[in-house]
């Protein structure tokens, strides 16, 4: 398993570090390494249901958006230490809290450590399991969990590699994510749904709103429908908060106005898209950023 970390490239950064002794990309040596775990109760219904998403923040990110809401996990700065016994310890307890799922946030540079922690509960575990990325995934990474996931949660962030680069350095992300997302299908088939409207199995694509960017937005959306129609969903979100760090790009240092939003989605029902979750004025102040503080972590 610790090879993987010796000269990195589980994500498309292929920075190449021996995570043993550095830190590669997205900011984490080859020590596992987690912020959070508890019920989620404001993803996508379909995810959270009535008894919450069973939530694991990991620390670091390969993706270092300018806005992140969640900088302080994703620049690594917070963190605990943990086994991969505990981890799996950490899934079991998520599920006896009643969790609808498992939900992994930001798992991609730890996904050896994930497989095995999965693989040690794997006849004791009952709810689905969750892969919630920014969407900049390597195929052969995905490859390497398949069977592991039911539920693959990306965002696809850009359309335009100029904007990609701009707030997120990475040119290459629409490529990418598209190469990633056609894996992710590939795997799950079409979304499947218990009783109760939790996503059991599928792929439910996220993509934020950016202020001044509502072309783009509508490419994503296009790209999406086209190439998937209704054997995915997507989830169009409006609920993008400038945050300090966005002081720098003034054509995103506002809120998202309702006539961009409004634009975008009527849009999208122009195309015919049914299967989407969209969101109700008043989220950017009811955002919710949790406080990554250990809780469910530590024993």
């Amino acid at each position: 398993m610790m090879n993987y970390y010796k000269s990195c490239a589980l994500c498309p950064r292929n920075c190449r570090t021996d995570r043993k002794t550095g830190q590669g990309y997205c900011g984490q040596g080859d020590k596992l390494r987690a912020a959070l775990a508890y019920l989620h109760m404001w993803e996508e219904p379909c995810i959270s249901g009535e008894r919450g998403s069973g939530t694991v923040f990991f620390s670091g990110c390969n993706m270092r958006c300018v806005y992140c809401q969640n900088s302080d996990i994703a620049s690594g700065n917070v963190g605990v230490e943990i086994t991969v016994e505990r981890l799996s310890e950490i899934f079991l307890e998520q599920q006896q809290r009643g969790a609808e799922n498992i939900n992994l946030v930001t798992p991609t540079h730890y996904t050896p450590h994930i497989i095995s922690a999965l693989d040690s509960v794997r006849d004791k575990l009952k709810i689905p399991v969750v892969y919630n990325c920014g969407g900049y995934e390597s195929v052969e990474t995905l490859r390497r969990i398949e069977g592991y996931i039911d539920v693959y949660l990306p965002d696809f962030k850009y359309m335009d590699s100029a904007i990609a680069k701009r707030y997120s350095s990475a040119a290459d992300y629409p490529e990418i994510a598209k190469a990633a997302v056609r894996e992710m299908v590939r795997q799950t088939g079409k979304c499947k749904f218990n009783k109760n409207g939790i996503m059991t199995k599928g792929t439910l694509v996220r993509h934020l709103i950016l202020p001044s960017y509502t072309e783009d937005s509508k490419a994503v959306v296009e790209y999406l429908y086209k190439t998937y129609g209704d054997d995915i969903y997507m989830s169009i979100m409006n609920q993008y908060t400038p945050l300090p760090q966005v002081k720098d790009f003034p054509e995103i240092n506002r809120r998202l106005w309702d006539s961009e939003y409004d634009e975008v989605i009527s849009f999208a029902v122009s195309l015919g898209v049914e299967n989407a979750f969209v969101q109700e004025g008043g989220t950017v102040s009811e955002s919710f950023i949790p406080v990554f503080d250990g809780r469910g972590i530590v024993k």
